[in-house]
């Protein structure tokens, strides 16, 4: 009898597996990484590797916080999504800003002026009216009016832990004096905003109120005014600044000139609220179309849908293949067409990789351990997505950055500084011998322009036809083609070096290559440059060293070659040949111009350059500064990183738009056919179980067997 129950239990459970395996293929997804059932909500999930460390929109500046800020708050003006050149366009504001020129009294200049008659500029902007904060605790009312949680005692302090356990929010209209007090708290000392040094050279009254302020409090902002800063009415203010400065419109179409409540200063600056990182950089306040919903940095960050936000819609128009495209199926509809965005904290690129090929995550960059698996490249030197991944549909999109990496000489160093013929020479040599061609297909699997000269693709003035570096490259078969090493060489013999050997002294010329890659996983990258310096028979002695103590060579002029970047911060050349004017040299003045590069002509042709509006007469000049830089060679010229990023076939409205930060309200998840794909990538597979309960039970019989014959023979 109990031999027979154990027959009938093996066979129960082999037939329950098997049934289990059946009925769950279409329905069951085991590795679905998301315990929470999202219901009909539309959910985009995205990834992050580190925590955000600002989301105060005043001191925020790095890409990774960009990522959520410029989801929930506003700068009166943003780029336009689909059109190409970038162009600025109202965002909260009501049309673009008015414009106009004063003389030094103060008088409204009129028409045929000249930009030297200009001693100050007014941007007069109006805001939209009905626009609302998104519910938070600082704007909270008490029925008698009074703000709820703006004066907390201890004991309430202390029974709270997160912004969550404060039960009441309110909301109310955004007016033109947010945008005020929020320039205000740029100019504050103790916010320590990064652009406090660059609009104290702009914006009126910024320097002095700076001054003024230094030992009061945020909160007391809000009553003392700011010469240049001033709301008109509920909806209009205006900025007046010195000068003309055209690249000025950009500036406000980016965080930092967001609007601010000063309630939200009040609410947060309660002593002991920050100890429980109840603060601005943790829980931002915003009128934008997401609000923060959960920052857990160690596991997820979430955003969610701003039930308040107000009407915008998807743009009407753009680019002449937008339409082919498929770009403009959701012209006119409102935004966002996202109810909540989940950003999973993901350290590692593998599992992450894994993933996305499963349909977790919707997006994906390509680490160099995966591009294989997804690019190929074609016959002609393109690139394109491998049969895998066509086949799942994915879809890739391709831009060059509006970046420059670049290897730099301090002009300052006796060696390889300067401007003699015998320095520029020696520079010339080493920008020949240091094939970034090279180091792109190395160490970027081809995901880089080499650079030309200062400006990268995209930006006005950048010569894609005929601006090559004639220093470095020359045409040959109508392409740009690096020089022969035999070039550098004689060029380097020209430069008093023949052979690596210093005339002077009749030693091996030894050049020093400050750097913080001081991982193992640097180590190729150095011994590359090494030997890009051994084909001229230099040697070069990397010194590796900590951040801190690379920015203090850097600040004293210490180092003599290093590596350094920029990425645009508009879409100005202005905002990329600074990096090279004499009055912003790092070591005498602060500034940007790491290579402490100083030229009278390139100054005097920059200076003018600058404020200039875009037309064949700027455009002229940039032509005259990109030669000049190429001749002196204070850079090597490297390269502009190309980004590669794959997208499920489900997400739609892909344009990549290098200078927007705000993209999300403009996405659409399809998430039937989400689901769909999910289920069909990852069904689960019980063969394996089904086949190891019948291993096991072929094993069990002969002892299944044994024992039944023992039992037996002990009955008897």
């Amino acid at each position: 009898m109990k031999i027979k129950t154990c027959k009938v239990h093996v066979l129960v459970l082999l037939f329950s597996v098997v049934s289990f395996s059946c009925a769950g293929e279409g329905i069951l997804q085991l590795n679905n990484p998301y315990t929470e059932d999202e219901g009909k909500q539309t959910v985009l999930y995205e990834s992050f590797s580190e925590r955000p460390k600002h989301l105060d929109p005043a001191v925020a500046y790095s890409s990774n916080e960009y990522a959520f800020i410029a989801q929930i708050y506003e700068p009166p003006f943003q780029y336009h999504y689909l059109k190409r050149p970038y162009q600025v366009v109202p965002l909260t504001a009501t049309r673009m800003p008015e414009v106009v020129y004063l003389n030094p009294r103060g008088e409204k200049l009129g028409q045929g002026i000249k930009d030297g008659d200009i001693a100050f500029t007014d941007y007069i902007i109006e805001i939209k009216p009905g626009i609302r904060y998104q519910p938070h605790p600082a704007l909270a009312k008490a029925a008698e009016g009074d703000y709820q949680y703006h004066q907390l005692n201890p004991a309430q302090i202390d029974a709270v832990r997160s912004l969550n356990d404060i039960k009441n929010t309110g909301s109310r209209e955004l007016t033109a004096e947010d945008y005020v007090y929020q320039i205000k708290r740029l100019a504050h000392p103790k916010m320590q905003s990064p652009i406090a040094e660059i609009m104290k050279n702009y914006i009126v009254g910024f320097d002095e109120y700076a001054k003024q302020v230094k030992d009061k409090p945020k909160t007391g902002l809000k009553d003392l005014p700011m010469d240049g800063v001033t709301a008109l009415s509920r909806y209009q203010y205006r900025i007046r600044i010195k000068g003309k400065y055209p690249q000025f419109i950009y500036w406000l179409a980016m965080p930092f000139f967001s609007p601010m409540p000063w309630e939200a200063d009040q609410f947060y600056d309660q002593p002991g609220l920050a100890d429980k990182n109840i603060t601005l950089d943790w829980f931002p306040i915003g009128t934008g179309p997401y609000l923060m919903a959960e920052n857990n940095p160690n596991r997820r960050m979430i955003l969610l849908k701003n039930p308040l936000f107000h009407l915008e819609t998807y743009p009407t128009e753009g680019e002449y293949e937008d339409q082919k495209k498929h770009l403009l199926v959701d012209a006119g509809k409102q935004l966002p067409f996202i109810d909540k965005v989940v950003f999973m904290l993901e350290k590692e690129a593998i599992p992450y990789w894994t993933k996305f090929l499963q349909g977790y995550y919707d997006a994906s960059g390509i680490a160099s351990d995966s591009f294989d698996q997804a690019i190929q490249f074609t016959g002609s030197g393109g690139v394109a997505l491998t049969p895998s991944m066509l086949e799942k549909g994915i879809q890739l999109q391709t831009a060059v950055t509006t970046s420059s990496f670049y290897l730099g000489f301090n002009m300052l160093d006796t060696t390889v500084g300067g401007i003699t013929e015998q320095s520029r020479k020696l520079r010339q040599a080493i920008a020949i011998a240091v094939d970034y061609e090279e180091f792109i297909s190395i160490f970027m699997n081809g995901r880089g322009v080499v650079a030309q000269g200062v400006l990268p693709p995209g930006i006005y003035g950048f010569d894609d036809k005929s601006g090559i570096n004639p220093y470095v490259y020359e045409w040959q078969d109508g392409r740009a083609q690096r020089k022969n090493i035999a070039v550098a060489k004689q060029l380097l013999s020209e430069a008093g070096y023949g052979n690596g050997i210093d005339s002077k002294t009749n030693e091996a010329l030894i050049l020093y290559f400050d750097t913080t890659s001081t991982s193992v996983d640097d180590r190729p990258r150095m011994n590359w440059y090494r030997k890009q310096f051994e084909k001229l028979g230099i040697k070069l002695v990397v010194r590796a060293t900590d951040y801190n103590r690379f920015q203090e060579k850097m600040r004293t002029g210490n180092a003599q070659l290093f590596v350094w970047g920029w990425n645009a911060d508009y879409p100005d050349p202005e905002n990329f040949f600074f990096l090279l004017y004499g009055a912003n040299s790092k070591v005498q003045y602060g500034g940007e111009n790491a290579a402490n590069y100083h030229s009278p002509e390139f100054d005097r042709l920059f200076e003018k350059m600058r404020n200039m509006d875009n037309g064949e007469q700027r455009y002229q000049i940039i032509q005259q500064l990109q030669d000049i830089v190429r001749r002196d060679s204070p850079w090597v010229f490297g390269f502009h990183p190309k980004n590669f990023s794959l997208f499920h076939g489900w997400y739609k409205n892909i344009k990549p738009n290098l200078m927007a930060n705000n993209q999300l309200k403009y996405t659409r998840i399809d998430i039937a056919e989400r689901d769909l794909k999910r289920q069909e990538w990852n069904k689960p597979v019980f063969w394996p179980l089904v086949l190891g309960v019948a291993v096991f039970v072929a094993m069990m019989m002969p002892a299944l067997k044994a024992y039944r014959r023992r039992t037996r023979e002990t009955r008897r």
